[in-house]
């Protein structure tokens, strides 16, 4: 049997032709790229112009569109094709007929029609003076309506000037408002119990005396103060304690009138006021000696004075003919008849009677 072997052998030449078919491969491919290169951008150029003209570049989360993407070859030819801007010619400023955007920017500012003043101070100038006084009406005011006043129940207050102090000191103090008041409302508060015709008055009068009463208290207080100051100031702090001012009116009273005495020992008025406190206020023998004394001077209201404080001292029959001599000895006094009619009617108080009427204003 003949066996034959197959035997492989590789030409010299094969490597050469390997070698050279590689190299052709190569250049094919690289002359291919180009052309493929091409393709795949023309064709990704055309999905994204087709993408960016329907899709949005960003949405919120509502899925409303925010802002949609331009394609960079529309933006540059728009710019390209854009015409040059020329300069305009300026033109004069319009003004628009419509509303302020609001009150603090006008659109439409007119020129004030009266004169500024910067710097200076404008001072009023008075029309001439004529007999009723200055006529307003013929002054700088401009368009402002005459006032129409109606006067009535005009009274006047007399001016009155004390000493202040005791001596040679010439200071003088004004009280003419204070006497007007005094004697609007003793009738109502000088005794006890106080009657007023109505609960306002009676409020007013209290809150009177607490000013007045302060405002005289520093000129009482000096040890050299006058005696027109002091029985002021006693009858302001008696008629404070009858409206129930409380005890410091009453001690302050007490020691203003006493210190008048001091100086005018025979003043009926100090002498009755001290003995109507006194007396009124549960002293009847300390306050008898007092208006007792004012009586001797002619005081008439000491006398009735005396005879509260009989009636308060169980001694009627003594009051009444007090009263009634003091009726015979005082026909015009229409007061007396009526403490007597109290007496008689068994009351206590001579001066619980229908009080005057008053108008005292409010303290301002």
């Amino acid at each position: 049997m003949k066996t034959t072997t197959l035997s492989t052998s590789v030409s010299p030449k094969a490597p050469a032709l390997a070698t050279l078919t590689a190299v052709a491969a190569a250049c094919a491919m690289m002359l291919s790229a180009p052309a493929h290169a091409a393709e795949a951008q023309a064709a990704s150029s055309a999905t994204d112009a087709t993408n960016a003209a329907s899709v949005p570049s960003a949405i919120d989360s509502s899925k409303r569109v925010i802002r949609l993407a331009q394609p960079k070859a529309d933006n540059a030819a728009s710019t390209k094709n854009a015409p040059v801007p020329q300069a305009a010619a300026p033109q004069p400023p319009t003004v628009q007929n419509r509303p302020p955007m609001s009150t603090l920017q006008p659109q439409d500012v007119r020129p004030p029609t009266t004169p500024e003043f910067t710097g200076t101070t404008r001072v009023y100038d008075p029309g001439p003076m004529n007999a009723t006084g200055i006529d307003l009406r013929s002054g700088q005011l401009t368009n402002i309506p005459t006032p129409q006043a109606q006067l009535s129940d005009v009274s006047f207050v007399p001016t009155v000037l004390i000493p202040q102090q005791t001596g040679d000191n010439n200071d003088k103090l004004d009280v003419s408002l204070l006497d007007d008041f005094i004697k609007d409302v003793s009738p109502n508060a000088r005794h006890y119990p106080p009657n007023f015709p109505n609960r306002s008055q009676r409020h007013y009068t209290r809150e009177k005396i607490k000013v007045l009463a302060e405002w005289i208290e520093p000129y009482a207080k000096e040890p050299n103060a006058s005696y027109d100051v002091l029985i002021r100031a006693a009858k302001l702090n008696g008629m404070g304690r009858n409206l129930d001012l409380g005890s410091d009116y009453t001690i302050r009273g007490g020691q203003y009138v006493d210190r008048a005495i001091k100086i005018q020992p025979d003043s009926g008025e100090a002498n009755f006021l001290y003995g109507m406190m006194l007396s009124e206020g549960g002293g009847f023998k300390e306050g008898q000696k007092y208006l007792d004394r004012a009586v001797s001077l002619g005081y008439t209201e000491a006398e009735q004075s005396l005879a509260q404080s009989d009636l308060l001292s169980d001694r009627r029959d003594k009051a009444l003919e007090r009263l009634r001599r003091l009726e015979s000895q005082n026909p015009d006094n229409d007061i007396i008849p009526q403490q007597i009619k109290l007496i008689e009617e068994g009351k206590f108080y001579i001066w619980d009677i229908p009080a005057p009427d008053i108008n005292v204003k409010p303290s301002v």
